[in-house]
């Protein structure tokens, strides 16, 4: 609930504001204009609004789409990492001791270590941070690659621990690579610039009443402004009030936590059973 107070407080602010701004130039400018000609030219203002409207309409929603298909597949993958994680975590439990404590070790602190230390690098670009974390994956790589599986069960799950990793490691590289994904400059500026033709061209519209020219311009600068503080936050999927929560790997965590607690876990391959 606090997150979407606050995201409801910082919306406000920047639909308000972009709304109180515009309204203002109005006020100030709106004397200043030529009544006699803006209200001559007002039906060829008003076909070229709504041209240059469709055009923009158009453009935000396209923008819309791309950067919420974005957000959600960053959700998707974090979520296919965390799964990936406990699948490579419980195959280990039918290596040796040995080598199962190291790759379960280390799958337990690669897990801490995305949870407090990355996802907020992802969200600064952090790159010596993301490096540090993932030399915990390069470890347990070290423990399968060094493995000699004692017998066919072990051999089995060598091989199956193997396609493990490398569906994290593939999960990982999807993730890393949403957290720097972003729209290009140059669609961001046609934004920008398409938001300020809007909003600018309503002031080329003859109203006689300033309070429904004001509220017809205010509304048309908070709509705008209220969807470019939405593409601008949903772009950045790991940072921003929306964001990709890294409750996934928690739930990985607590698993891993009673897993470790768990004395009554399936024995190994070949091991007698309680």
């Amino acid at each position: 609930m606090g997150n979407r107070l606050r995201a409801v407080a910082r919306l406000a602010v920047i639909v308000l504001g972009a709304s109180a701004v515009t309204i203002l130039a109005l006020a100030l400018l709106r004397p200043h204009l030529p009544t006699a000609t803006l209200r001559a030219s007002n039906p060829e203002v008003g076909n070229y609004l709504q041209a240059v409207g469709t055009i923009y309409a158009v453009l935000l929603a396209f923008v819309v789409y791309v950067v919420w298909g974005q957000f959600d597949a960053a959700r998707k993958q974090v979520d296919h990492e965390a799964n990936e994680v406990i699948d490579l975590f419980r195959t280990a439990d039918g290596f040796a001791a040995a080598a199962r404590a190291h790759v379960q070790r280390e799958l337990t602190a690669y897990v801490a270590a995305v949870i407090r230390e990355e996802w907020p690098a992802m969200a600064t670009h952090g790159e010596a941070v993301l490096e540090r974390t993932g030399a915990h994956l390069d470890r347990v790589w070290d423990g399968l690659h060094c493995l000699a599986p004692a017998d066919d069960c072990q051999r089995a799950l060598h091989g199956e621990a193997l396609s493990r990793f490398n569906d994290l490691s593939d999960a990982r590289t999807e993730r890393l690579t949403s957290a720097r994904m972003r729209i290009p400059f140059g669609l961001k500026l046609l934004l920008y610039v398409g938001a300020f033709v809007m909003v600018a061209s309503m002031f080329l519209v003859q109203v006689d009443s300033f309070a429904v020219h004001a509220i017809m311009t205010g509304a048309m600068a908070g709509a705008v402004s209220h969807v470019l503080y939405l593409v601008i936050d949903l772009d950045d999927a790991f940072a921003g009030v929306w964001r990709v929560s890294p409750a996934a790997f928690e739930r990985v965590e607590r698993y891993i936590a009673r897993r470790q607690h768990d004395h009554a876990a399936a024995p190994a391959c070949g091991a007698p059973a309680a």
